[in-house]
């Protein structure tokens, strides 16, 4: 592999990138789908593919990403909805788990998380329905890190279908 020629680099570098996506979504505060996708983009605008096959998987990319990204909010935003969990709940999780990120680093993301949720989950509901809906708002973070992962995941066999036919 001769890194000099600039197709073989944009290769590269676009790889590294959907990996880091792919890995970015499990990793707190990294926009790991956005960062799939842009590898993809880049791969497309600057690699030595040829013909419609870069632009095809530039779609189809696109039009998984974006589903991901929707449906990353939609389901899980319902279940949490019918669960009866509010905005007040996420955000104060999100605060302190980005909080307890910067203390405790990578852990204390989720850790924060799960502590904001219950103590606005306790205030709320009292002490002893506050971790019943606490798992519940955790089950949907989960769900929703999940929907992210396999639409990273399916940018990246893309992207790499697009080398092969490319």
């Amino acid at each position: 592999m001769d890194l000099s020629d600039t197709g073989t680099l944009v290769n590269v570098i676009a790889g590294i990138a959907i990996a880091l996506g792919v890995v970015g979504v499990v990793i707190p505060v990294v926009p790991g789908l956005l960062l799939s996708w842009l590898g993809v983009l880049a791969w497309a605008l600057f690699g030595d593919a040829t013909g419609g096959a870069k632009w095809l998987v530039l779609v189809i990319a696109t039009l998984v990403a974006t589903l991901g990204a929707l449906i990353k909010y939609l389901l899980p935003g319902r279940r949490l909805k019918s669960a009866g969990i509010p905005n007040s709940a996420l955000l104060l999780g999100g605060v302190i788990g980005l909080i307890g990120f910067f203390l405790i680093p990578v852990i204390g993301l989720p850790l924060g998380f799960t502590l904001g949720v219950f103590l606005v989950e306790q205030h709320r509901l009292g002490p002893g329905q506050a971790w019943p809906s606490t798992k519940r708002a955790l089950g949907a973070a989960g769900m929703a890190m999940l929907i992210e992962f396999t639409a990273a995941l399916a940018i990246a066999v893309v992207w790499v279908f697009g080398l092969i036919l490319a």
